[in-house]
């Protein structure tokens, strides 16, 4: 190959690599909300935030939802409730098969989302585990801000004790 070739071979391979971008959404990207939601009673993260509950003790269930106070933003109410293997069914459009039938109100920063154990049986045709496992289904939550604006947060489990 002589050296004009390799030259301009070179100035193009120069050219493609300088032309790539970063991708900045898409499927392998982590794409966090604007305003970050917390669960302030969570015992663990594993990964995602884990609440306990406790089935000698009743088996209540409570998911206390906050955003920072700095973000100028309250939160109007959690909208919808999904109990699920994934993601899908919160970020659906649809208006049926989720947990909660009515938003749950909230006030300031915070929004809390309760439960029971019983509840979960019937809403989410699913079981209670043994103690020290998880509840089969995560709750996945879409709120609502005073600006009209939406988050999805991320999965919450709950983790069953005694």
């Amino acid at each position: 190959m002589n050296f004009q070739k390799r030259f301009y071979i070179s100035i193009l391979l120069a050219a493609f690599l300088f032309s790539c971008t970063k991708e900045q959404v898409g499927k392998n990207t982590d794409n966090q909300p604007a305003i970050p939601v917390t669960v302030q009673n969570a015992m663990a993260y594993r990964p995602d935030p884990t609440v306990s509950s406790s089935k000698s003790a009743g088996g209540a269930v409570q998911i206390i939802l906050s955003i920072p106070a700095e973000s100028g933003r309250t939160i109007k109410e959690i909208t919808k409730v999904a109990a699920n293997t994934t993601y899908t069914q919160i970020q659906s459009s649809g208006s049926t098969g989720f947990y909660n039938t009515a938003p749950i109100p909230a006030s300031g920063t915070t929004a809390t989302f309760t439960t029971t154990l019983a509840e979960y049986v019937t809403k989410a045709s699913g079981t209670i585990p043994a103690s020290n496992n998880e509840l089969a289904k995560r709750f996945y939550f879409l709120l609502t801000l005073d600006d009209g604006s939406t988050i999805v947060t991320t999965s919450v489990r709950v983790l069953v004790l005694d």
